[in-house]
């Protein structure tokens, strides 16, 4: 079954003509650590700030840009940035479960928040965002990050390595969609699944069903074109359309029907661009 990755780009097909975004893997040392490098470039000198809007994940994101740098723990909310002039930077997407290893403590202390890139890498991380800076290339920006990060963990311990499993089983199977289920997939009490998720995550379970679920109805509102709102409710697994309602409104801050809008309003003003 496919491994899904939340990655909840709002308003896509227009973000498209607003920055260029590659992903990378990461060093063979990182493997069980990072899902992906990201490097985000835009150039809008001349032109209106954009703001894009992303929907909440689990993982934690370390950043290397200029006024935006630091570590980001996972969210609970729609994240926004506003775009403007030119820039390039370089993300990394950790898998959820891991990133104890290089904070040091439990991932639920930097939940919903972001903390300087030197309070969990150290000043190293001041010349490996320099270095993100100066590059000429995509390949610089990877190599400057993945030597600091190399430097840095502990290995992956066997609880770490639980969590980051039992989260992959969510990612494997829509058919997850309540805490129980998850337990038996993994063979854990309720309690010692809450606590791992607080411990590993960052999150409790229950949130990371949501997120799965919530990630998968946004884009299917978008590629589906007039949804079937019930029809949608009973495939992601809710009992009823006002529960999957309640739950979409929590995510991404609109109701289903407003999301549409939105994302419909921002591709009709898809301005010109050979932008990709």
């Amino acid at each position: 079954m496919t491994h899904r990755i939340p990655r909840g780009i709002v308003a896509e097909a227009t973000a498209r003509t607003m920055f260029t975004l590659t992903r990378h893997p990461p060093a063979p040392e990182l493997a069980e650590f990072v899902e992906y490098h990201w490097v985000l470039r835009w150039d809008l000198r001349g032109k209106p700030p954009y703001e894009q809007r992303v929907l909440p994940n689990l993982a934690v994101h370390v950043t290397f840009f200029p006024g935006a740098s630091g570590v980001h723990g996972p969210a609970r909310a729609v994240f926004s940035h506003r775009l403007q002039g030119r820039v390039q930077g370089l993300g990394v997407r950790f898998r959820p479960g891991t990133f104890r290893a290089f904070l040091g403590g439990p991932v639920r202390d930097i939940a919903d928040r972001a903390v300087p890139l030197v309070d969990v890498f150290g000043p190293a991380a001041v010349a490996a965002a320099e270095s993100v800076r100066s590059a000429d290339e995509d390949a610089q920006m990877v190599r400057a990050v993945d030597n600091l990060l190399i430097a840095n963990p502990e290995p992956l311990s066997p609880a770490a390595r639980e969590a980051a499993e039992a989260v992959e089983s969510i990612a494997r199977d829509p058919g997850i969609t309540r805490v129980a289920q998850l337990c038996a997939d993994t063979g854990l009490t309720t309690r010692s699944v809450q606590r791992m998720f607080a411990e590993h995550v960052g999150c409790p379970p229950k949130w990371a069903i949501r997120i799965y679920r919530l990630n998968d109805a946004a884009q299917r509102l978008v590629t589906e074109g007039d949804p079937d709102y019930a029809g949608l409710a009973l495939r992601l697994g809710y009992s009823d359309q006002s529960h999957f309602i309640r739950d979409f409104r929590t995510v991404t801050g609109q109701s289903p029907a407003e999301y549409l809008r939105t994302a419909r309003a921002a591709a009709e003003r898809e301005p010109d661009s050979d932008r990709t």
